[in-house]
């Protein structure tokens, strides 16, 4: 009997974690799909986006009952708790990687005209690039259960936000340079704040994976940089 029960909690345990990679997959191609719809002006690519979130949410509800109904029934403690735990705290993750991709193709269908500063678009999308490897490496790092890869995708996070302060300025000197392109700016700056974010998402994951493989909370602070604040941004002089 107790063997017997040993294997289900096992085929539920996988089935749930299969359902995580599944997510995984999906996150990772809705930011890969959203940031080539803002780059290439692709509407229909965007609109894509838009309806394949539908899925993520779908999984995250599964995932989340599936976890719930698992704990209930088998009571699992230590190790196999954790497990239980970390896939429901990484499917919330990646729900979120899912909506920030869906809010950044909105932003797609939103903008009008032709893009006028190229330079600002390769921010972006090297932006998006950078998110998009430590994205693929924490849930690599979940898989293989290997905290050291984790934290080597933590440590990375100040990286991401140097990248969005700098952008951010970038931005902020073009509105005040050229006032026509206020609007694409803007719709810009959103933009690359959802990738930003989607790295701070990539971040709780390695925490998550540490927290999975060692048994304790991390509780190093970040090593975060963003210095965008209304309290802590430097304003460019406007010309004239």
């Amino acid at each position: 009997m107790a063997s017997h029960i040993v294997t289900a909690f096992e085929n539920e345990l996988r089935d749930i974690n299969r359902k995580v990679a599944e997510m995984g997959g999906l996150a990772e191609k809705a930011v890969v799909d959203s940031t080539d719809a803002l780059i290439k002006r692709d509407t229909i690519l965007a609109q894509r986006v838009i309806a394949g979130d539908t899925r993520l949410d779908q999984l995250q509800r599964e995932i989340e009952e599936d976890a719930i109904t698992l704990i209930a029934k088998r009571q699992p403690l230590a190790v196999d708790l954790r497990e239980v735990v970390s896939a429901i705290r990484i499917c919330n993750d990646l729900e979120r990687v899912g909506d920030l991709a869906k809010n950044t193709a909105k932003r797609v269908l939103a903008l009008k005209g032709e893009y006028q500063a190229a330079a600002l678009l390769r921010g972006v999308e090297h932006m998006s690039e950078i998110v998009l490897e430590q994205l693929k490496e924490v849930l690599d790092a979940f898989g293989a259960r290997d905290a050291v890869r984790a934290m080597a995708v933590w440590k990375r996070d100040g990286a991401v936000d140097d990248l969005y302060t700098s952008l951010f300025r970038e931005l902020l000197t073009y509105m005040m340079e050229d006032p026509r392109q206020i609007t694409m700016c803007t719709h810009l700056l959103f933009a690359a704040k959802n990738v930003e974010r989607i790295g701070d998402h990539a971040t709780n994951i390695a925490e998550t994976v540490h927290y999975l493989v060692v048994g304790e909370q991390l509780v190093d602070e970040r090593p975060k940089s963003d210095t965008t604040s209304m309290t802590n941004v430097s304003y460019p002089q406007a010309k004239g």
